[in-house]
């Protein structure tokens, strides 16, 4: 039996069941710019209740972490921040779980989403100006050299693609001009 994969465990039942979802973080990053290591992948997720519901049903307790419906519950309902894991336990891959909620990062994101052709079945995408955003705010908060990697890689891999202008915008809004000049060596 082959290993499985980030993908096939975590989005492909999100996107069969049309729960409303982009994938972000390390696996878009590889995605759009080149391939690394990683144990995990950032789902940024629309959660109603009836999608909560749904949850642990798509992930099954034989197989997987999925915490208390009222966990997730309580995520869901926060303003920002939102946050839980699901992990498949026989191979300790994981997927963290951000709650749209009321972030406007979030939804401006989710109007922009990519389809991609992923192992055969199309994955939804969150847009690499986003995924960028989200690189240079962890990278403010965290300082990982892992961040800086991987929007140095976006850049030189989408070039003209990208949405400057956006990206300028939210760079902006975040207040991360500093993060963009340290990282990416460019200024506003």
């Amino acid at each position: 039996m082959a290993d499985p994969d980030l993908l096939t465990l975590f989005v492909h039942p999100l996107e069969r069941l049309g729960i409303r979802y982009m994938v972000s973080g390390s696996v878009a990053a590889m995605l759009f710019g080149e391939p690394r290591l990683t144990l995990d992948v950032d789902l940024v997720v629309f959660l109603d209740e009836p999608t909560i519901e749904r949850i642990p049903r798509t992930f099954p307790a034989n197989e997987f972490y999925v915490p208390p419906v009222d966990v997730m519950r309580i995520e869901a309902g926060r303003d920002q921040g939102g946050h839980f894991n699901v992990i498949h336990t026989p191979s300790g891959l994981k997927a963290d779980f951000y709650c749209a909620n009321r972030d406007p990062l979030h939804h401006w994101a989710i109007t922009r989403v990519r389809r991609v052709p992923v192992e055969a079945e199309n994955v939804a995408l969150a847009p690499p100006e986003y995924v960028i955003l989200r690189k240079l705010q962890y990278y403010r908060e965290g300082g990982s050299d892992e961040h800086v990697r991987d929007v140095r890689a976006m850049l030189a891999q989408l070039g003209t693609q990208l949405d400057r202008e956006a990206l300028r915008e939210w760079i902006e809004r975040l207040g991360l001009a500093g993060t963009w000049t340290a990282v990416s060596g460019e200024s506003l």
